[in-house]
């Protein structure tokens, strides 16, 4: 049996969008179910975001310290933003976001992983880049405001962040799932044999 995600949907009989946001929406659907009857789902509709695992030459994971207000922490995080444009390619996006929350850029760019971040109750879906050959960006470095405006930037050795994932010292979904999949990829067929940039995303197409 191969082991794979398979595209689906099931038969939607009536749909409305009680709530409208700034960047997402709630989503309620009549879905029918494989015994013919009918649910009510809520769920979050959200644009999709890129997340970035900025890797230095001495092996250190360029993160960011922010403030989270649904979960009322300050979590460490690796640069990250919102898919803002419908369409737009997520290797720009990626390298916007490393651009603005790091002031960074990177020479080579790999996809590390794809997810679905809460599949139960909202449809994001994040791509992952690992980013490498690090250097200071030229220009003026971005304004920051409201959360972003307390931010803390730090360069954290790999085996660190593995010890405080597993320790339970460290939450944010994408950090987790990156950290976890780099040393996946590192301890397998290498960084090279990763997927490249602009490798297909079915779950947000983009524009080459």
């Amino acid at each position: 049996m191969t082991i794979k995600d398979t595209a689906e949907e099931w038969q939607v009989t009536a749909e409305e969008t009680p709530f409208v946001g700034n960047k997402t929406s709630v989503r309620t659907d009549d879905v029918v179910m494989p015994d013919g009857s009918v649910v009510r789902r809520d769920y979050q509709v959200h644009p999709g975001s890129v997340a970035v695992l900025a890797l230095d030459d001495t092996g250190r994971v360029l993160v960011i310290r922010q403030y989270r207000h649904p979960v009322r922490h300050k979590l460490w995080e690796i640069p990250a933003g919102l898919l803002d444009v419908p369409g737009e390619n997520p290797l720009h996006a990626a390298q916007r976001e490393l651009y603005e929350e790091a002031h960074v850029k990177a020479e080579d760019w790999r996809v590390l992983t794809d997810v679905y971040t809460t599949p139960g109750g909202c449809d994001e879906a994040v791509r992952i880049f690992l980013a490498r050959d690090l250097s200071e960006a030229e220009g003026e470095c971005f304004a920051v405001e409201e959360e972003e405006s307390d931010m803390e930037l730090a360069r954290v050795p790999l085996d660190e962040l593995v010890r405080g994932v597993l320790a339970g010292e460290l939450h944010n979904n994408c950090l987790v799932v990156g950290v976890l999949s780099l040393v996946a990829a590192q301890n397998g067929d290498g960084l090279d044999a990763l997927r490249p940039a602009e490798a297909p995303w079915p779950a947000r197409p983009f524009d080459a």
